[in-house]
């Protein structure tokens, strides 16, 4: 008899204690419910303290031409961007549409210019900018009268860094093919709130 009680003894103190481990890893296993904005009498929603809230940064982009080590032109791009944008970032674009004709009658257009795209990426620490930038210009006439056609010089630049305020940063660099030149992009952010 005095067996039976200690082994149902040791089974219920099992039993006790898997318990608590069970709900410790039905909550963990759960993803946690994000607090729902409260409304005002009005039907406003309110911010509540647990939310994010967003933060604005000023990006301040230099296309560098350097030859030989000097630096020949600058030319400056600027945005704000929020890192709530972080789904779909921001795009910075100048340049012209050029029609060329793809078949007798139809034309299609081509982008030429410069565009710049940059993301947050807030989920991580530290927080990681994402740059794009596609560059596009004609070549030099020369190359077009030998062809007949005009000929386009492109550069893209893509990369990801920490975020690093208040100072430059090289984002990327690229050499011309055929000469001494090279183009940096450049990055400087500066926080807004």
């Amino acid at each position: 008899m005095h067996s039976r009680a200690a082994l149902f003894a040791v089974l219920m103190g099992t039993v006790l204690c898997l318990v608590p481990l069970t709900r410790a890893q039905d909550e963990s296993a759960s993803p946690k419910e994000q607090p729902t904005p409260k409304q005002d009498t009005n039907g406003a929603a309110k911010t509540s303290a647990t939310q994010r809230q967003a933060t604005a940064y000023h990006l301040d982009f230099s296309l560098n031409e350097l030859e030989d080590g000097k630096k020949l032109n600058t030319r400056r791009y600027a945005m704000n961007l929020t890192d709530a944008d972080s789904d779909g970032g921001q795009d910075l674009k100048i340049g012209t549409r050029v029609p060329v004709q793809s078949e007798n009658g139809k034309f299609e257009y081509l982008d030429i210019g410069t565009t710049i795209r940059a993301r947050f990426i807030h989920w991580t620490t530290p927080v990681i900018v994402n740059v794009n930038a596609d560059i596009s210009n004609f070549a030099s006439p020369d190359d077009a009268t030998r062809t007949g056609h005009p000929l386009l010089r492109q550069m893209r630049i893509g990369a990801s860094t920490a975020l690093v305020l208040n100072k430059p940063m090289i984002i990327g660099s690229v050499d011309e093919h055929d000469s001494k030149r090279e183009y940096q992009l450049e990055l400087t952010v500066t926080k807004l709130q």
